[in-house]
Formats: structure tokens, sequence, C-alpha cells
């Protein structure tokens, strides 16, 4: 028996490797049957369910991706590529504050491995994506709540003036200073949700977009680190705003800025849109 499975093992792996070469063709079709008979050999792997869902997120099947991505996380809940897709699949049945959730799995997976892998652009774009959109359903909630409240209020207000007899043309300005006072308070209810210039000391100098991974130079200028890499690479070693001369070894990560830009972006989820 444990020379039978062992070639049942080896045929299903040989239909992952097939299947992969399709996939590398984008033959999306003979990828997907070649993982569905790996998974009909051996259903307890969770990589030949994790590549069927690579093939059905290419080709937008998101309830097929939802399936086998859940199938991959059942077997193993610490694979990142599970967290990934099954979060974009519920990020395009519009369940925001569950594909959140599931992206947000995934990088800290990503971070607890100390690895900088190549996925980690591509959960922060649909981490942010996630996040502003959660923000805006809620937002024009609250919005249409407080026009709401704003317009009953009026007309109580309105109401009690009428009844007390003074809304009559050259009575006191008592109603009109409430009324006021009134637009003021529902108006500062609604700062929260108004998107404004984001602070220029929470954006990096050459991208001028909010900082994921604030880094300071011997010069005391902070960057994206991911931005002044390329620039060193790419452009030459030097500071790109003092013209110093300029390592990767003596980048120093602004742990500071860092905490300012998350709890900025807690209260102001708006903000996820500038980097998305």
């Amino acid at each position: 028996m444990a020379a039978g499975g062992y070639g049942v093992a080896q045929q299903a792996e040989l239909r992952r490797i097939e299947g992969n070469a399709c996939f590398k063709k984008a033959r999306l079709g003979a990828a997907i049957d070649c993982y569905t008979e790996a998974i009909v050999l051996c259903p307890d792997v969770p990589v030949y369910w994790i590549n069927r869902a690579l093939c059905h997120f290419r080709r937008k099947d998101w309830a097929k991706v939802e399936e086998d991505s859940r199938r991959a996380l059942a077997l193993d809940n610490t694979l990142v590529k599970g967290h990934y897709l099954l979060g974009c699949s519920l990020l395009e049945k519009e369940e925001f504050s569950l594909a959140i959730k599931e992206f947000e799995k995934a990088m800290n997976l990503l971070k607890s491995t100390k690895s900088e892998d190549k996925m980690a652009e591509d959960i922060w774009q649909v981490l942010a994506k996630a996040k502003y959109l959660d923000w805006e359903k809620h937002s024009i909630e609250r919005v249409w709540k407080i026009q709401s409240l704003k317009e009953a209020c009026e007309s109580a207000l309105q109401e009690h003036h009428f009844l007390s007899g003074t809304l009559v043309e050259g009575s006191s300005n008592e109603y009109s200073e409430q009324i006021k006072l009134l637009s003021d308070v529902f108006s500062k209810a609604t700062l929260a949700d108004t998107p404004v210039d984001v602070p220029d000391y929470l954006c990096c100098q050459i991208t001028f977009e909010i900082f994921r991974d604030p880094v300071i130079t011997p010069s005391g200028v902070t960057y994206e680190r991911a931005v002044l890499l390329e620039h060193l690479d790419k452009v030459g070693n030097f500071d790109p705003v003092t013209r110093e001369p300029l390592k990767e070894h003596q980048l120093v990560p602004n742990l500071a800025i860092k905490e300012a830009v998350q709890a900025y972006l807690k209260e102001h989820c708006w903000a996820y849109r500038l980097n998305c």
C-alpha cells in the first residue's frame, strides 16, 4: 500500500508539473485539467488547490477562486497566496471588511517570515483598495445619516420657533443664529469623511505619495524605501535631494514616521486611495 501511495503521489506531482507548464503558456483550461487530476489523486495537498485557484484568478472566475482558496487554507492556514486569493474573491463580492482581514493575514505572514516577497506589493495594492472602498461605502452611509439628522433638527427648530412666535418678520435673530450653529456642528461631524491634502511630512520626497516603508538618510531626509533603492540602483549612489553620497547600508527605518502614517490612515481611510 505504501508503494502504491507513493506512486499516486508521483502521478499527482507529474500532473502539477504539467499544469505549471500549461499555466506559463497561458493554456489555462489545460492547466485546470492537470491540477484537477492532481487534486483527485491527492486532495490533501494544498498547493494543487492554490494552483487551480490561480488559474481561476486569471480567468476572473471569482466563485471558483474563493472555493479553491478556502479548500487550500483548510489544509494549511499559513499560505500567503491562499489568503491573498481569498481576499481578492471577497473584494470582488464587495465584502470589503472580510477581504481586508484576509489581506492583512497575508501581509502579516510575509512579515513573520521576514521575506522580501514580490507579492508584498500586490497585497498592499489590494489591501489599500479594499480599505478605501470600505471607507467609501461606510462614508456614504454616514454622510446620508448625518444629512437626514441635520434636516430633522432644522425642521424641529423651525417648528419650535413657529409655535413660539419667533419666526415673524422683525423678530430677534435667535432662530438664524441657532440654524448657523446647527450647520457648524454638522459640518464638523463630516470632517473625518472629507478628503484633504495629506501633510507633507507623511509623504515621500520623490513620489509625493503617503509613506509605506519610510527610511531616513544621513542627510536627514526621509524617502520611501523601494523608491530610493531604485534611485540608487538606476540613477546613482547619492541622496536625491541633498546630492550627498549615499549607499544602501546607510538607510535607517524611520519608525516614528511609519507610526505617524499608520495613525493617520486609521483616522483618514480615504488616504488609502492615494496609494492604490
